[in-house]
């Protein structure tokens, strides 16, 4: 099938020899396509666009054929999310929680402390109703529940967000894991030691307490002495270190304690040499083992992760490091490895592989993953397959058999080996009959909602065989044959009933309407004819309307279409004859036409015809040429339309009356026959003959506006010669040295002198000045704002000083609401003559202090304000190249604005606009304000205002825009985009100031806008890895404050 434009043109070609009137019913047909041949399927790749017979590609396919079941549902398998038999349940990760998760797998795998918790009294849950969801409060109580769920649950996974919750842990924060399994066991122990059950109360002393002492020897007396402690995991340092063993032996071995390090012995009475180790001396059935690969780093500031490999063993012989052996089982058998994956210590991944008691396998945990290892070996695979930074890069090393070999492990778990006569009594624990309830309560809602999910399966299924069905029916109904009664359906309707995933709605034909309330020609390629038995089937079942038949095809759209089609061929013939018509003269009476309408009415005609030949449904919209006695959308002056905002032929002659305009430039005589031809094409564009009169009102408005620039030139004149000086700026006074002559100055706002100015300058094209608006310069009681010293020391530019005799003449000449003036009095007295300087009226100190505090309080609270950063070297000078431009706070047109002068009316920070355009000082929230002409820069003086000097950008120096309640970090972090140096390597000062605090706010640091911040950048440390992590994620200081570990 041919193009949906050739199609367009074929079904129109016809108008070149037909005239509306002379329209019959092949035309239509020929018009609506009616007659297109039907596409058969195989022929068309997709559907026709703009035949309205095919019916090929509409989403049939997927229909016509066999189909699978499993396409008529999206519904997965609730199977999958069974647990499977004989493998472990696992655990949610609720964001960043996958470090809780290993640790919650490892102690459930603790199959002593799980039997002991579930022994613990929980009257709570033996008294619950299983009619409601059980909901634990305590440590205990959650970590019951969670573990019966682990060991006897239906569910593939299971979520720990109660226990989370009740531990107050940010989901969102990943925190130091081995920092949690500490605070966690502590937490748990002191429960426990709460309990009623004697036998409960050391559980986790029994099953990781172990003992070790401090001794201490003199080298000058011999003397020993002992400091026993306990530990729950023994912290071992591995850097430098390759194996279990050296890191063990290290832990253990001899420290010298000389010089400041000196010990105090008791039996010398004085400081001495001594040696200080550690001695085990009991082992714990579990021996948890800290890596510690998470260390402080001192140079930046923040922990890094060691990610160097370490080898252990699967059986660990803790004899040697014993001081008395005893009876006591020295040989450990690994139990679990915790992993973490990632180079940075803010960063990663957490997963755990635990030994199974009961059977001896090695399962990998990593949250809702469980893994089981094959051949009952633990295989630590993918987890050493980390990103390695370049520097870092190193093989890994050999293991020997019975050993494993890694850079991730952070913590390993051993437990005591036990005899091969023990049984199945202590490696099976039994769920309580009371927590089996809860866990039956959960099972049972699992398995409801398998249900549910196949239920809904099957009625997807049903429903899609019934559509199936029922589409291979109709569908075979659909085509319309010769001379057949046929209806025209909406075609993305056929294609959403053909679509399954979306609800079929009733059909909707309203949008094909046109103003005749008929099919709309330019909609039937939108729509599908078919047979009117088809069309009766789907109305049936699905309803809707209006219905469209062989007699819903509009002849009047026809008709129309036709005589707009005929102008638009007649128009280049038209434009050419128009052109030669205007040239020529001609006698008798004409018509005005628009100049602007006469250079672009072939564009304006096109215009109007594209919108008559696509004049849609119900859209009786107005048509090129219409008059203002239909529209009235002259509202604007005739000299403010341009032949780009024309819409309307003519428009350009009326004027905001809707008369003809005055401008007698703007338009051209025209003859009667070239004005027949216009309205051809703008049947009701406003018509103005050769007689008709101008506009009255617009005379008249035109007179009193040449009358009042005359009278504003004499007025402008008259002032500027009775103050002549203080126009050109001329002989003024100044405070610094007081003029002779005169003991009084007055003041008014030099805001008034700029407008002032600016009148006599244009006074055509400015307001004249009538008011001296003075009490801008007082506050609300009436007193001035300004001292004689703040004057003199900068707040003279926002006032300006007059002469008696040009306060006269002002006065005379404008309406002065408060007079305001400085006097200067002189006294003789017997130590000499002083001076003394007065305002009128009296300065309030009251306001003037509110304001000085107001000034001060804005510069710590302001928002989007420009600072600058200047990078010093060694020697405190500015460095000869600036550092590349990326992307920072403020973008590089802020940059170049700081560079030129604000324009006059330009927008400024320090501004308010005020009704009539003027800029006004803000200076309290009392309504004291002042007037200003220049920017004013905030550089603060003590006791006194703002002094105006404008900031001078230098090499090597950028503007960021920040804010007040801003922190010091996330200005360094800002800092860091603009000069690629890491937080960490900054040194910032300012006035000389060192600033530290990462967590102050700007404000509080004393950085105002327009300060300048030097920035030192100590030399790049090597490892750039965890940059990012520390300011992205959290200051590692914070660490569990504020959650239940601590007790809050």
């Amino acid at each position: 099938m041919a193009p949906r434009v050739q199609l367009e043109k074929a079904a129109w070609r016809w108008v070149e020899t037909v005239k509306p009137e002379e329209i019959r019913q092949e035309h239509i047909e020929l018009a609506y396509r009616i007659n297109l041949p039907a596409c058969k399927r195989g022929a068309c790749r997709r559907n026709c666009k703009g035949n309205p017979n095919c019916l090929v590609g509409i989403g049939e396919q997927a229909w016509l054929g066999e189909i699978d079941e499993s396409a008529f549902h999206s519904i997965d398998d609730p199977n999958s999310e069974r647990r499977e038999k004989n493998t472990f349940v696992g655990l949610t990760n609720l964001g960043a929680t996958c470090y809780v998760n290993t640790f919650l797998q490892v102690w459930f795998h603790n199959l002593e402390l799980r039997r002991s918790l579930y022994q613990c009294q929980n009257s709570r849950a033996e008294e619950h109703d299983t009619e409601s969801d059980y909901e634990p409060q305590s440590i205990c109580e959650h970590l019951q529940y969670l573990f019966a769920l682990l060991q006897n649950s239906n569910r593939k996974y299971i979520d720990p967000s109660g226990l989370v919750k009740a531990l107050g842990l940010d989901t969102g924060q990943q925190q130091d894991a081995q920092e949690f399994s500490k605070l966690f066991l502590s937490l748990l122990e002191d429960t426990l030691s709460k309990q009623k059950n004697p036998n409960l109360r050391n559980v986790i002393q029994q099953q990781f307490c172990g003992q070790f002492s401090y001794v201490t020897v003199c080298n000058q007396c011999g003397r020993s002495s002992a400091l026993p402690s306990r530990f729950y995991e023994l912290e071992l340092n591995i850097q430098g270190h390759k194996s279990l063993t050296e890191c063990v032996t290290e832990f253990l071995k001899e420290e010298k304690l000389d010089g400041e390090n000196r010990y105090f012995c008791e039996t010398c009475q004085s400081k001495q040499n001594a040696t200080r180790r550690i001695k085990l001396h009991s082992l714990p059935p579990t021996l948890n083992l800290q890596l510690m690969r998470f260390v402080f780093d001192r140079q930046t500031g923040h922990k890094k992760k060691l990610n160097s490999f370490i080898s252990f063993p699967e059986q660990l012989d803790m004899g040697p490091f014993l001081e008395e052996k005893q009876d006591e089982k020295c040989v450990y058998e690994l139990s679990a490895v915790l992993i973490h994956r990632g180079i940075s210590a803010y960063s990663g991944h957490y997963i755990a592989h635990v030994k199974d008691a009961r059977t001896g396998d090695w399962y990998k945990f990593n949250d809702e993953e469980i893994e089981k290892m094959e051949g009952k070996k633990l295989q630590l695979g993918i987890e050493e397959d980390i990103a390695e930074t370049v520097k870092s890069q190193t093989k890994k090393p050999k293991c020997s058999k019975g050993y494993h070999c890694s850079r991730n492990a952070y913590m390993l778990v051993y437990k005591v080996q036990q005899e091969e006569s023990s049984g199945p009594i202590r490696t099976n624990v039994e769920v309580p009959a009371f927590l089996q309830r809860l866990v039956d309560q959960d099972n049972h809602k699992f398995e409801e909602w398998c249900s549910e999910m196949t239920d809904m399966r099957k009625q997807s299924v049903d429903k899609g065989k019934a559509k199936h069905e029922e589409v291979k029916e109709l569908y075979k109904l659909l085509p319309a044959r010769d001379g057949e009664p046929y209806e025209f359906i909406p075609l993305d309707w056929l294609k959403k009933w053909l679509d399954d995933s979306t609800a079929t709605k009733e059909i909707d034909s309203s949008r094909f309407l046109c103003s005749h309330d008929k099919l709309h020609p330019d909609k039937v390629g939108d729509s599908r004819k078919v047979s009117m038995q088809a069309a009766q089937l789907l109305y049936e079942r699905y309803g809707g309307g209006p219905r469209l038949n062989e007699s819903s095809l509009c002849r009047e759209c026809v008709s129309q279409r036709c005589r707009v089609l005929r102008l638009k061929n007649q128009l280049s013939e038209d434009y050419k004859e128009i052109s030669n018509l205007v040239k020529r003269t001609f006698s008798g009476a004409g018509f005005w036409v628009g100049k602007a309408s006469l250079r672009s009415w072939r564009q304006l005609a096109l215009e109007q015809l594209e919108e008559d030949e696509h004049e849609t449904a119900h859209n009786n919209s107005q048509t090129n040429g219409q008059g203002p006695h239909t529209n009235n959308k002259f509202s604007s002056e005739l000299s403010e339309c341009t032949e780009d905002e024309m819409k309307t032929f003519n428009e350009d002659i009326v004027c905001s009356h809707g008369g003809l305009s005055i401008l007698e430039t703007e338009r051209k005589l025209v003859s009667p026959e070239v004005w027949t031809k216009f309205r051809e094409y703008f049947p009701k564009a406003p018509e103005f003959t050769q007689d008709q009169e101008a506009c009255q009102q617009c005379l008249t408005m035109e007179q009193e506006e040449k009358d009042n620039e005359a009278v504003s030139k004499m007025m402008a004149l008259d002032q500027k010669n009775q103050l002549l000086n203080l126009f050109h700026e001329k002989n003024r006074p100044a405070l610094t040295k007081w003029p002779q002559g005169t003991d009084v100055l007055y003041v008014v706002p030099l805001f008034f002198v700029d407008e002032w100015r600016k009148f006599i300058r244009r006074p055509t094209k400015s307001s004249p000045v009538s008011n001296v608006s003075n009490t801008l310069l007082l506050c609300p009681h009436g007193g001035f704002m300004f001292t004689y010293d703040s004057l003199i020391n900068g707040e003279a530019q926002h006032v300006a000083l007059l002469w008696p005799s040009e306060w006269d003449v002002i006065s005379r000449l404008f309406i002065v609401d408060q007079p305001i003036s400085i006097h200067c009095l002189k006294r003789t007295t017997p130590s000499g003559s002083t001076t003394q300087y007065t305002t009128q009226p009296d300065l309030c100190w009251e306001c003037r202090e509110s304001f000085l505090f107001q000034q001060q309080r804005d510069l710590r609270e302001y928002t989007q304000a420009t600072i600058y950063i200047r990078k010093v070297i060694e020697d405190k000078r500015m460095i000869k190249e600036a550092a590349p431009e990326l992307s920072v706070s403020s973008s590089e047109a802020e940059e170049e604005k700081e560079e030129h002068p604000k324009l006059d009316g330009e927008k400024d920070p320090d501004f308010s606009q005020s009704q009539d355009g003027a800029k006004r000082l803000k200076l309290s929230d009392s309504s004291v304000s002042t007037a200003a002409a220049g920017v004013v820069t905030n550089v603060a003086k003590p006791g006194g205002i703002r002094r105006s000097t404008r900031h001078r950008k230098l090499r090597g120096e950028k503007a960021l825009i920040v804010s007040a309640n801003q922190t010091l970090k996330e200005l360094k972090i800002q800092i860091m985009h603009a000069f690629s140096v890491a937080p960490f390597d900054q040194n910032l000062f300012i006035d000389g100031k060192s600033l530290t605090d990462d967590s102050a706010t700007l404000g509080s640091l004393g950085i105002i806008p327009e300060s300048i911040i030097c920035l030192k950048a100590d030399e790049p440390i090597a490892d750039y890895a965890a940059m990012d992590d520390v300011y992205q994620v959290r200051m590692p200081e914070e660490g569990f404050k504020g959650t239940g570990l601590l007790g809050h």
